[in-house]
């Protein structure tokens, strides 16, 4: 499990992620191996960052997988665009790196076993197993330490004067509060794109 992050606040996008990662009872901390969440896309509308929770080998999967699709089908700019690209990506996961996509006998759709929040110039995203999107306002967190990263970006989030500022907050409660989630953190940030 983890903590990842998302703020958008006073024209700057910011996401973060802890490093820690965990395979039941063992720590591998970031002393011994990079675990890096967040991973950089570059599309034509600019730079998007991805972090992601779940089981551990969703993460060379996902990286590798979006940086292979053709460029004029990954776009990530909207609720919509970020909703089209992980319909295409779903059968691509399935073909090529054997995603096993049945969670429950009653599930309504197949899923992608991944939650994921994505950073870029023109906001800041959710998506969930369904391929369920969602476009924030303020700030959202995703994995095992997200409820302890909300509290602190809830109550930091009018007083900050950045997103960066927000999302450190709450990477820093997740790693102070859950077990799963471990300093030290990545944190990236990215000018807010004028609304046209």
């Amino acid at each position: 499990m983890t903590t990842v992050v998302v703020v958008k606040k006073a024209g700057q996008i910011a996401i973060a992620a802890d490093t820690l990662v965990t395979f039941g009872d063992t720590m591998l901390s970031k002393r011994y191996e990079d675990n890096t969440k967040i991973f950089r896309v570059d599309t034509d509308g600019g730079p998007s960052y991805i972090g992601m929770a779940g089981t551990v080998a969703h993460f060379p999967v996902l990286r590798k997988a979006m940086s292979s699709m053709p460029r004029e089908i990954l776009h990530l700019g909207s609720k919509d665009e970020v909703f089209d690209t992980f319909t295409k990506l779903h059968p691509y996961l399935k073909d090529n790196f054997f995603l096993q996509t049945k969670e429950e006998d009653s599930d309504p759709y197949e899923s992608s076993q991944f939650s994921v929040v994505i950073a870029n110039a023109s906001g800041i995203y959710g998506l969930y197993s369904y391929r369920e999107v969602f476009e924030f306002k303020e700030f959202w967190g995703i994995g095992s330490g997200r409820s302890f990263a909300l509290g602190a970006m809830h109550s930091i989030y009018n007083k900050a004067k950045t997103a960066r500022e927000v999302a450190e907050a709450g990477i820093t409660a997740g790693c102070e509060f859950d077990r799963n989630s471990a300093l030290p953190f990545d944190v990236f940030t990215v000018k807010m794109r004028e609304s046209k």
